[in-house]
């Protein structure tokens, strides 16, 4: 069955291998596009709002990593997590022969603040915004992969809702959320606080003087895993900026309204789980389904789980960890970026995708539903 959105990304389930866990340094895969990649960080304060989840707080700081195609491939690449992170997104875990600093190790492609390339307002940008207690860093791969193709990409850490957020001055935030996701109208909260969230971060980055040439305003779009992808459409429908939304693998908790959405969009998530028209864990994207009134693609991929859709399906094979995938999780990385490319490059760019137009020999694991 489907793991929903209140599940973690990171629930790597079944043991681990010590052999392949102490021989093996982890790395995602290089992307796939002409462009090298880029990534800058930065630390934004919204000081029109008080933090939603902890009271004492009266400002919502947000740590953003921006993807981009570059001038140069040479220089220092990002580090994945810290030492820290990587052990709060671990220790529940409990892997027997997985050090809880290892995803601070993993091997990444995209060069610290190198050079940007591109011209005056030349790159449309993608927003991706992370599952539920989970961190932006989980959709690495796919944000290097679009910054390789021409994308700008705006990965959002969404502050108090994941396990650590290591902010410039050392200090480190906590799931502060995660101590009322029990209680009535928490997923409304949650949708609103990620859309304002969605929409500051837009603003912040179209009045850039380094970003706001470089970024298309009228070609944006966003994308997210789990609870991440869900709120996508809340958020397009909050802000008509977000011209095309994908959710991966999310359960939607806050349902469309009857007048719908009427922008592109994607469903892409694991066939195993779903059989059309019967009642299963896909019931929400069936009801959703029926409100999104624009151009719109239903995928399944067999042989997936949840965590196969985010950097946690190939970091978790290389290191050992069995999380119950039948595909390989490079396959389902491969399968997950060209998807997504593809959808952004025909609702963003205006380009053909016959990829999208029906089912691919080259992909036989996926399914078109609609």
């Amino acid at each position: 069955m489907r793991t929903l959105a209140v599940a973690t990304a990171l629930t790597l389930t079944l043991s681990a291998s010590p052999a392949a866990s102490a021989a093996t340094t982890p790395h995602l895969s290089r992307p796939t596009g002409h462009e090298p990649v880029g990534v800058s960080t930065l630390s934004l304060v919204d000081r029109s709002r008080p933090d939603p989840w902890v009271a004492t707080v009266p400002y919502r700081e947000l740590m953003v990593s921006v993807f981009y195609p570059a001038t140069s491939a040479h220089g220092p690449t990002k580090q994945y997590m810290t030492p820290l992170e990587s052990e709060r997104n671990l220790e529940r875990e409990n892997i027997p022969g997985l050090p809880l600093d290892v995803l601070s190790t993993v091997r990444t492609n995209a060069v610290v603040d190198a050079k940007p390339a591109g011209r005056w307002h030349g790159l449309p940008l993608v927003v991706l915004s992370p599952g539920w207690t989970q961190p932006r860093a989980t959709l690495t791969a796919l944000a290097e992969e679009l910054a390789s193709r021409g994308y700008a990409v705006a990965a959002i850490d969404h502050t108090y809702e994941n396990r650590a957020t290591t902010f410039p001055d050392g200090h480190v935030t906590g799931c502060a959320a995660c101590e009322v996701d029990d209680q009535p109208g928490f997923w409304e909260k949650f949708a609103q606080v990620r859309t304002k969230d969605t929409s500051f971060v837009l603003d912040e980055l179209l009045r850039s003087k380094k970003w706001g040439t470089l970024i298309d305003p009228a070609r944006i779009g966003m994308t997210g895993h789990s609870a991440g992808g869900a709120i996508t459409t809340q958020a397009m429908l909050a802000d008509p900026r977000i011209r095309a939304g994908a959710d991966m693998d999310g359960s939607i908790h806050v349902p469309l309204p009857a007048s719908g959405l009427s922008r592109p969009f994607l469903f892409l998530g694991s066939m195993d789980n779903y059989v059309p028209g019967q009642q299963g864990p896909y019931d929400d994207w069936e009801a959703d389904w029926t409100h999104l009134t624009g151009w719109k693609r239903w995928l399944m991929v067999s042989g997936t789980v949840h965590s196969s859709f985010t950097d946690l399906g190939v970091l978790a094979d290389q290191l050992g960890v069995d999380i119950g995938a039948s595909l390989d999780g490079s396959r389902a990385l491969t399968i997950t970026r060209n998807y997504v490319s593809a959808f952004f490059d025909r609702n963003l760019r205006c380009r053909p995708q016959p990829l999208l137009a029906a089912p691919s020999p080259a992909y036989p694991e996926v399914t078109f539903i609609g």
